[in-house]
């Protein structure tokens, strides 16, 4: 099992002078794979994201769908943030693929940390994480969506050193939309 910390990044215990928000001592932060015993807390993490998104939370069966795919058949990947041992931010990923680079590419579906537990570089936290576990997956690259109104997240990223894509749009086909193409009526 991996724990990402921030004190401990590019193996020098003093990294925390470059950033004190993951001072060994300040920061009681830890970051870990999710495991089946996570599976309640993680759906109320999923439910406050909801709430912050202003959407439905999940159906029951849409519940039980994302822990079977996390956990049963792999093809989505949970890590938690803990603070004190109890979870206070998550992100969810999974791989696809770059054509032109010829690698994977770390899709990051979520990351969220409850609001009592932002701007304590939480979120950073876990999205080292990720940005870890992509370079040691081989990634080419590591992409997510932002919603447009989120102007935090924005700021945060860039300041990572993320690229906005303005040339591209997003487009979906939703349930419906797929079940209406492959029957032929659109």
């Amino acid at each position: 099992m991996r724990v990402a910390s921030g004190a401990l990044r590019g193996g020098s215990p003093l990294n925390y002078l470059a950033n004190p928000s993951c001072h060994p001592l300040k920061d009681r932060t830890t970051v870990r794979w999710g495991r089946r015993g996570d599976a309640k807390a993680f759906l109320g993490l999923l439910n406050s994201l909801a709430e912050f998104e202003g959407l439905e939370p999940p159906t029951p069966a849409a519940r039980k769908r994302i822990l079977e795919d996390i956990f049963q058949k792999r093809r989505i990947h949970l890590v938690l943030a803990l603070r004190g041992g109890e979870p206070v931010g998550y992100a969810l990923f999974f791989y696809a693929y770059s054509s032109f680079l010829a690698r994977p590419t770390l899709y990051l579906e979520d990351i969220f940390v409850l609001e009592q537990s932002r701007r304590e570089g939480v979120g950073r936290r876990l999205f080292l994480w990720c940005v870890d576990e992509a370079n040691r997956r081989g990634c080419g690259r590591m992409e997510w969506s932002v919603l447009n109104w989120n102007e935090a997240a924005m700021r945060f990223y860039d300041g990572l050193g993320a690229r906005r894509l303005d040339e591209w749009s997003v487009y979906r086909l939703d349930s419906a939309g797929l079940t209406a193409l492959r029957d032929g009526r659109r």
